[in-house]
């Protein structure tokens, strides 16, 4: 991120009230629309699906043993998947 200077971006009247708080001092001001891990790539959702299909696969009999060797996550991984989705019907 490169530094801009208040006075080349800012409205007079802007300006002069951000002064009145931070008078010489570097403030960041955030980007209001920001975008959730992983809804740019589709991660997101990739997840949420491959937690669904392990969900279905445990209620179909499937061990968590055999669940942690199929989607390659540890057994604390597929516990939290299981019992968090399970908790939530």
């Amino acid at each position: 991120m490169k530094y801009v200077n208040a006075k080349d971006v800012l409205p007079p009247d802007v300006l002069s009230e951000v002064q009145k708080y931070t008078c010489g001092a570097l403030i960041y001001v955030p980007k209001t629309d920001k975008i959730g891990w992983g809804q740019l790539s589709g991660a997101k959702s990739e997840v949420f699906l491959r937690n669904q299909n392990i969900m279905a696969d445990y209620q179909n009999g499937t061990s968590i043993y055999e669940l942690m060797n199929e989607y390659c996550l540890s057994e604390a991984s597929i516990r939290k998947i299981v019992y968090r989705k399970v908790a939530s019907f």
